[in-house]
């Protein structure tokens, strides 16, 4: 089993005296609006899908076990609040809840926590950072963040990706028609324009919601041209950097 919630109590407590180092995922993401072709759980699904594929990876591994927590899938999120469907928390309760697990598993003894992230608006990434910060202050213990925007990750992505326009396009798309095909409205998908917005660049300019940054139906980047083989191309890619952090945290004294 890979789903940390799938297990039983005296399953939980063995996890501490086994032979294996266990590092537990926490997927985290947001609902808000993809376009009007994809679904609104997109981050989480992105996350969840890294994790699964990191997971099967460390099956049989004699040295580390690797389970998967339940997903976050709430986010910071104010770009999208004008359209319909969008579901954020505040700073603090992002912050409060990222802390009060992490530093509930460190308790039992679990500490090895690894948050990965797949919204990235830039007030939750910053929340996403404190709350390791606070963890890591309260418990003595390193809390692992696979921030996928720092440079060194972003380089080995694709080139929407790295060009800011990774909001629903053709690197989000490609990446949920590998892991969850139905819920992407095709047809719609192949009708859309380009969308060319430099996210991060417009948001250091102050713009600070969708319309203001020119994504009138909250996308941007290239959605048509997503494919499913690219984005199990990509899958590949994150489940890489995925693996590289878990092994750096399992050898964490």
């Amino acid at each position: 089993m890979t789903h940390f919630a799938d297990l039983t109590c005296p399953q939980v407590a063995a996890l501490r005296t086994g032979d294996r180092v266990p590092v537990l995922l926490l997927p985290i993401g947001a609902v808000e609006p993809h376009g009007p072709h994809a679904p609104l759980g997109t981050d989480a699904i992105i996350s969840t899908g890294m994790c699964e594929r990191a997971a099967a990876q460390f099956q049989g591994d004699p040295d580390v076990r690797v389970l998967i927590l339940p997903a976050l899938a709430y986010g910071v999120t104010r770009y999208a609040v004008r359209f319909p469907g969008v579901i954020g928390v505040s700073e603090e309760t992002l912050h409060g809840l990222v802390v009060d697990v992490c530093l509930q598993l460190a308790e039992q003894g679990l500490p090895r926590v690894l948050l990965v992230n797949n919204h990235f608006e830039p007030e939750h990434r910053a929340t996403l950072r404190r709350a390791v910060r606070t963890v890591e202050s309260r418990c003595g213990k390193r809390i692992g963040y696979l921030d996928l925007v720092r440079r060194q990750h972003a380089e080995r992505l694709t080139a929407e990706f790295q060009a800011g326009e990774c909001h629903a396009g053709r690197y989000e798309t490609s990446l949920v028609l590998a892991e969850r095909p139905e819920l992407v409205d095709t047809a719609r998908m192949r009708a859309l324009p380009r969308v060319a917005v430099d996210m991060p660049a417009a948001m250091a300019e102050g713009k600070r919601d969708f319309p203001a940054l020119g994504m009138t139906e909250a996308y941007c980047g290239s959605p048509a041209e997503a494919t499913g083989a690219e984005g199990a191309d990509t899958f590949e890619v994150l489940t890489t950097l995925l693996t590289e952090a878990i092994w750096e945290l399992a050898k964490e004294a």
